[in-house]
């Protein structure tokens, strides 16, 4: 089952979640547990997803790989960042498919959230686009630049910004609200946002460049190739990973992380994005 779920829809899911769940039994911390009393062997994993790629990865494990391993996928769709954490938290969800590392770390400093987490499954390169200017080198001092407003994409941003010599000393405390005149010598202004919103400005004339995070370039049918900057890939600390409750007692789980790193999962990504915009890796 794939159910789709936006920060307007919270109410609406709880109902419709309540409903499809209704069938399997919750154990003591309030995830979905194993279905296996009444469906054999299967055990029922309910997981939190982008709708792409994750999604996808999530649907083709489903149809292709679960069924041999012993598990059924329900796959719940998300279009922002917030609500997949604070869903597998209430026990909504059994896991979460959709953020990095230091995005995951961010959120446990900043909420307290007892999370556990598998290894890199794939690397959506973070870019830049343009509505106006062809070359990174056009952008003119005092741009206006739509950058996410969570510190560890936020600081991806920064750091692409430096590499192409735009900014200066850029530490892993950098954020725009504390960049100084010496780190932004352009006098860049930075206009901060949701990631599913800034999709939204890349062509609003008031932004001459928007950082988007991956998911959502191949949500807006964009491509890197188009991109002012493209975050390199080898050594990057930002793959996405499968998350779930340090509480988990879904075995479900494990069989999943395991699915994903698996060399089905691997060769799907290659043929369905191969032009570089998913790569598999940890």
């Amino acid at each position: 089952m794939r159910l789709t779920r936006t920060p307007l829809a919270t109410a609406a899911f709880a109902g419709l979640a309540t409903l499809s769940l209704a069938a399997c039994s919750a154990d003591a911390s309030g995830s979905a547990s194993s279905a296996g009393a009444e469906a054999g062997d299967v055990t029922t994993v309910t997981v939190g997803a982008s709708p792409i790629p994750h999604a996808q990865i999530l649907e083709f494990i489903d149809s292709e790989l679960a069924a041999d391993a012993g598990i059924d996928l329900e796959i719940v769709e998300f279009d922002d960042y917030v609500l997949p954490n604070e869903a597998l938290a209430s026990g909504e969800l059994d896991a979460n498919y959709f953020q990095h590392v230091p995005y995951l770390d961010s959120q446990i400093a900043d909420k307290g959230y007892e999370f556990e987490h598998g290894a890199g499954v794939h690397i959506e390169p973070y870019a830049a686009f343009s509505h106006t200017y062809a070359s990174i080198d056009e952008l003119p001092d005092g741009a206006a630049i739509a950058i996410t407003n969570d510190v560890a994409n936020q600081l991806r941003g920064l750091r692409l910004l430096e590499s192409a010599g735009l900014l200066v000393g850029v530490t892993d405390d950098s954020s725009v609200i504390n960049l100084t005149d010496e780190q932004n010598p352009h006098g860049f202004t930075f206009v901060e946002n949701q990631p599913e919103v800034i999709v939204q400005q890349i062509d609003d004339p008031a932004i001459d460049l928007a950082f988007v995070n991956g998911n959502f370039i191949l949500q807006a049918g964009l491509s890197t190739d188009d991109a002012l900057l493209v975050e390199e890939v080898e050594g990057n600390p930002n793959a996405n990973i499968l998350v779930w409750r340090s509480d988990n007692t879904n075995t479900g789980v494990e069989v999943l992380e395991e699915l994903l790193h698996s060399p089905e999962v691997a060769d799907f990504i290659r043929e369905t994005w191969p032009s570089g915009d998913v790569l598999p890796g940890a």
